[in-house]
Parts: C-alpha cells; structure tokens; sequence
C-alpha cells in the first residue's frame, strides 16, 4: 500500500509540473495525460481538483455567433507564479527573465492580479472576463486577444506584453470585436512595463501593470 501511495504522489507532482510548465496556454488534456502516463480522465479530474481549490484558473473562450473561427477550448493559469516557477525549476528572478517562459509567467502574473482586483472587490469575474482566439492563429498574434473584460455590455480589450515599448500594433486583434453587432468595443489597453499611462492611439493607452 504504501509503494502505492509512493507512486501516486510522485505521478501527481509530475501532473503539476506538467500543468505549471504549460501556464498560459491552451489546455490540452491528452497532450498532459501522455506526458505523465495517465488517462485523459484522470487528468481532467485533477484539474478540476486543481480549480476548486484555487491552485490554477480555466480562463474561458469568449463566444459569439459573429466569431466563428473562435477556438473554444479553456486557457489554465497558475494563480501564483512563484508556485509555478518552483514546480519548473525557475528559482531566480534572472534565470527567468532571460527564459523562453518569460512571457507566459507574465501574463499569469497580470491575469492573477486583475482576478485578485475583482474578488477585492467582492466582484465576480468569472462571467466577466475571457479570452480570444482563433483556431489558425498565426505567428504575429494579430488573431488573439489575451483578455476580453465585458461590462455592461462593453467589451474591453487588454494586451499583457512584457515590454516597455509599446506599440499600438500589438493591439492589432481589437478590431476583430467590431464584428459582433449587439455590443460596443470599449477602450483597449496594453497592460506593459512602461512607466506612465501612455496614450498609443485614440482608443488605445499603455498601462504599467501597477495600474491593476
């Protein structure tokens, strides 16, 4: 029993890893499940193990008639990213900011804050924010939006870049939300390391992520 138990927590903390290393992306159920020898199901009950108890955030698709080339799987996000740099290996702020991960654990970092801002709040944000993006997504990004924050009708586009030049074409996706009739594109943001609230063009400003 115990050699039992043994091999469950190491294939558990093998899951995590899987999962930490994979922050930000789209969540593949069976490309996880082949990488630490599990079933599909298997997985798909520890993630949601992992959701409910506030260990990673399923980020949903945003969806309308009008966008038809949306994908429509989840995004998974670790809620905290010192966890998620432990669980690979990431142990020194250096190591990771000069790492191929950089940009992901970024934007896990901005997407926990802004989720954090809404439960301060007492907010709810589970019906409030989403992501685009479309099946056949290119390499210049110009088919993605990494975050969709609708109120009262208005849909907000955010871009999390992890640099201090902005420019208003990394942004250049907002317009896709034009296409949807029965709501209003409201001002889009680029959330950034840029060190002052920097207007890029009409309905576009830079934000350092302090403004979160």
């Amino acid at each position: 029993m115990h050699e039992l138990i043994s091999a469950v927590s190491i294939t558990f903390t093998k899951f995590l890893i899987a999962v930490a290393a994979r922050t930000r992306e789209i969540l593949n159920y069976t490309n996880i499940a082949n990488e630490i020898g599990v079933s599909e199901p298997t997985v798909k009950k520890w993630i949601s193990i992992l959701e409910r108890t506030g260990i990673v955030y399923l980020l949903q698709p945003y969806s309308a008639s009008s966008l038809k080339r949306a994908t429509k799987a989840s995004k998974i996000y670790f809620r905290d990213t010192g966890l998620a740099c432990y669980l690979t290996r990431w142990l020194t702020a250096d190591a990771l900011k000069n790492s191929a991960v950089a940009g992901n654990m970024f934007e896990t970092f901005v997407v926990s804050e802004i989720l954090k801002s809404y439960s301060n709040e007492g907010r709810e944000y589970r019906f409030n924010i989403f992501y685009y993006r479309e099946k056949d997504r290119n390499v210049s990004n110009e088919n993605e939006i990494d975050l969709i924050i609708e109120e009262d009708g208005i849909l907000y586009p955010v871009e999390i870049k992890m640099t201090g030049n902005p420019k208003a074409n990394m942004a250049s996706a907002n317009s896709i939300l034009d296409k949807i009739p029965d709501k209003k594109r409201g001002m889009g943001t680029i959330l950034c390391l840029i060190d002052k609230k920097t207007h890029l063009r009409e309905n576009l400003v830079a934000l350092p992520i302090e403004y979160i």
